[in-house]
């Protein structure tokens, strides 16, 4: 699967698609402006700004995003496992169908790269499935990291206003919102099982037992991260040396368990934290903090909603 998806997630494809993130996150800008001083930041911003990238990466109409935003919804719920499933039958039946079209109407896009690889059922119905899980991981994760990073932001003034200073300090804020900003949801954690005894800090875990990894605690490791509760867009780790090296969260998981996303991820967010103060640097929440809903009904998490405001300039 990463063979097929290396094309799609390129450098040069991230490089192409880049500035046009930026000319997108100005457009979705825009909108929030002309909607406030008071606005929901998830309706307007959080939520489209996503869809609108992985759309373009993979081929899919914008105008459909309401629907696949439904199915989306459903697919994630953790309370109704046959309404889930129908989503996930219906999302899937949706990217076959574009895959076919793709045959006559190519373009520069992971459906069309799908298309040209073969015709043949079997194939079709895998590739299928692999593009309607990139539609829906490729945009709900993404919605929950600008919601929670932003008010992460928020929590630290000093943190909002030096990024509206400076555009450019983007980059490094981008990983601690990735590091410190988990989304919540269901997912307690990633789900394994011993496949062997294991001994673990005194507790043993006998083979098969079900356990669950949580890199949100190993991404606030003292042992690995100077400070590891702080938010610090220049910061730096320490190996086992005690010599400084670049920080390593694992909110993209690690080895071959990488998420193949991550580079569009990071280009999207960036691109947010680049503008997103700048534009509007008095932004803060319009409602007390306790009052932000987190989705915990569904597998990304996330908030239902983002209220903000903001004074004129």
């Amino acid at each position: 699967m990463r063979k097929l998806l290396a094309p799609a997630f390129s450098a040069r494809r991230m490089r192409r698609l880049s500035g046009h993130v930026a000319d997108l996150v100005a457009r979705q800008l825009d909108v929030v402006e002309a909607a406030g001083p008071g606005a929901d930041l998830h309706e307007l911003f959080s939520f489209p700004l996503p869809v609108l990238v992985i759309c373009e990466l993979l081929g899919v109409p914008y105008g459909d995003r309401e629907e696949f935003r439904r199915w989306s919804g459903d697919l994630g719920l953790l309370h109704d496992r046959p309404r889930a499933e129908a989503a996930a039958q219906a999302l899937f039946a949706y990217v076959r169908g574009l895959i076919d079209r793709k045959d006559d109407e190519p373009g520069e896009d992971v459906l069309s790269d799908f298309a040209a690889l073969g015709s043949e059922p079997a194939q079709r119905e895998g590739l299928a499935r692999l593009g309607a899980g990139l539609l829906f991981a490729g945009h709900e994760t993404t919605v929950g990291r600008i919601d929670t990073g932003t008010v992460l932001l928020l929590d630290r003034p000093g943190e909002w206003a030096a990024l509206a200073a400076d555009p450019e300090r983007a980059a490094g804020a981008v990983e601690e919102v990735l590091r410190l900003a988990v989304p919540s949801g269901g997912n307690g954690g990633i789900p394994r099982y011993a496949h062997a005894d294991v001994d673990i800090a005194g507790v043993h875990i006998p083979a098969g037992d079900a356990i669950l990894l949580a890199p949100g605690a190993a991404n606030r490791d003292p042992r690995h991260f100077d400070g590891a509760a702080e938010f610090d867009a220049e910061r730096s780790s320490r190996n086992e040396n005690g010599h400084s090296r670049k920080s390593t969260h694992l909110a993209f998981g690690h080895g071959p368990y990488f998420c193949v996303g991550a580079s569009l991820a990071r280009v999207e967010l960036t691109e947010v934290f680049r503008a997103l103060p700048a534009r509007f640097p008095s932004l803060r929440l319009a409602v007390p903090r306790t009052e932000l809903e987190l989705r915990s009904d569904v597998l990304t998490g996330g908030l239902r909603a983002l209220p903000v405001t903001w004074d004129r300039s």
